[in-house]
């Protein structure tokens, strides 16, 4: 049975997140404090947090990154807060995915189920990545992809990637040499990413280049082309 934490001050809205969660076969603690929800956090180790960003002892920014300082947990935003900066916020702080109040029951329970299967699939990869040899890297080819597993391997060595930031390599790498517009790179992942804007596709390529660039600040590999988009410089990336 996997296991959910809510972090929500409300009561009321805790306690309907919980039940509902419940009754969909998910073993649920609750917290309406953020430091309630770190404790349980260490103590319980869900599968998945639900964390709202007002909380009356800490930000839940802050707190998001507190929790992925600790942990590769999947975190979810639930929020009444709608504007595009606080999502951009959430995703620098290491958030998964980020749901508007009110909303739907069912999404919620489709977007939970996607960031299980998501994290899951994760850990997989990264127990084959052990096994990879670190000197099997083709440094012409410095970034892979392995479609089956869901697999990033940079220089050999396996990067954790967010759902979209892997719907995005992939895209790259299919078409190297390619400029994306931002509106071509937000419809790539439009669905896995319903909130998606190009203020977000930003941050996902900030992201990405800290995980695949020797030197994130002069990138070689993910290109900017003034006011247009991206693209993927390498000539011969691969995809095993």
């Amino acid at each position: 049975m996997y296991k959910i934490l809510v972090i929500e001050d409300d009561v009321m809205m805790n306690d309907m997140l919980s039940m509902y969660l419940s009754e969909e076969g998910y073993s649920v603690r609750q917290a309406t404090r953020a430091e309630d929800g770190l404790r349980t956090l260490n103590d319980w180790v869900p599968d998945i947090v639900l964390l709202d960003l007002v909380l009356p002892d800490r930000n839940g920014i802050e707190v998001c990154q507190v929790i992925r300082e600790k942990s590769n947990v999947p975190v979810m935003i639930v929020s009444m807060k709608t504007e595009v900066s606080e999502r951009v916020q959430a995703l620098k702080a290491g958030a998964d995915d980020y749901m508007c109040k009110p909303f739907s029951m069912h999404e919620l329970s489709a977007r939970v189920e996607a960031l299980l299967r998501r994290s899951h699939i994760s850990a997989a990869a990264e127990t084959v990545a052990e096994t990879i040899p670190e000197e099997s890297a083709d440094h012409n080819d410095p970034v892979r992809l392995d479609t089956e597993r869901r697999l990033l391997l940079v220089r050999g060595r396996l990067v954790e990637t967010t759902f979209s930031e892997y719907e995005l390599m992939k895209l790259f790498l299919a078409y190297p040499g390619k400029v994306f517009s931002r509106e071509e790179l937000i419809n790539a992942i439009r669905g896995f990413d319903s909130f998606v804007t190009d203020r977000a596709i930003d941050v996902h390529i900030v992201n990405l280049r800290k995980k695949i660039e020797q030197n994130p600040k002069e990138p070689r590999l993910i290109r900017t082309v003034w006011g247009f988009g991206y693209k993927y410089t390498v000539d011969h990336s691969a995809m095993v």
